[in-house]
Formats: structure tokens, sequence, C-alpha cells
């Protein structure tokens, strides 16, 4: 499965309504044209690329071409993009995150100001559990007293 050809495929707005349509009955192109108000040869293109893909299979019959949406491949993009989506979020700091010491003071926050949300970017969610539960990195410049 081609990841990018996929989300490439299904990121027009037509396609999408393509997908749609023949996710809940197969049709040919004569009536996915009808159906969208759009050109036999408008959808055929659109077609072609939901099949490059791997979004689509055929079936001939009798002079009509049916379409049906390969419903495996959109439940393992699906499964990517959920897995992808369930990410946990690693705390960083400048030095990890291969900054530069030059830019160290550009890339990362030096004051708090007693805002609770920078604090928990610059330290993590765990900070936030206990006044004195947070590491000092010596990088950042909140002290205990602001």
């Amino acid at each position: 499965m081609d990841r990018t050809l996929l989300l490439k495929a299904i990121a027009d707005e037509t396609r999408m309504k393509i997908l749609s349509l023949l996710l809940r009955h197969n049709y040919c192109v004569r009536t996915l044209a009808r159906k969208l108000e759009l050109s036999e040869g408008a959808v055929s293109q659109h077609l072609k690329v939901l099949r490059e893909a791997g979004l689509l299979s055929g079936e001939k019959r009798g002079y009509f071409m049916h379409y049906d949406v390969k419903r495996d491949v959109l439940r393992a993009l699906a499964f990517e993009i959920e897995a992808l989506a369930s990410t946990e979020r690693e705390t960083s700091s400048p030095q990890e995150g291969g900054c530069h010491p030059s830019e160290q003071e550009r890339c990362h926050i030096k004051k708090h100001s007693g805002n609770e949300k920078v604090k928990e970017f610059c330290h993590g969610a765990d900070s936030m559990k206990g006044e004195d539960s947070h590491e000092h990195h010596g990088y950042c410049c909140c002290q205990k007293s602001e």
C-alpha cells in the first residue's frame, strides 16, 4: 500500500464523493456522472486515480464497468492514521532536539512567567503533578519563586 498515493487520491473532494457513493452501491461511470453532475470523462479520470491508488476494483456487467471500494485498503489506511494519532508525545530539551547552542535560546521558552501551560510545554505534563516534581534542566529559567 502506497500511503502517499492513497492520501493524494482521497484528498480531492470529488473523489471523496465518489468513494462515498461507491461505499453504498456499485455504480458505473454513467450513473456516477449523473449523480455528481459531471461529465463521464471527468468521472473516468477520477476513477483512474482511485484505481491507481488501489482503492477500487471493477466488475464488467454487460457493456459497463461497475466499481466497488476495496474496503480492506481503506481500513488499512484508517488503521495507520489511527496509529499515527495515538503516538505519545515525548518531552525533550533543545539539546536532544539537535539545536545548536546558539539557537537554543530562540528554540526554547526561557521564562514561564507563572503560566502553567507554558510550564507544561517546557517540562511535560508530568511536571503539573506537583510543584517540585518537575526536573530543572539548566536551560530553563523557571524558579519556584515565580
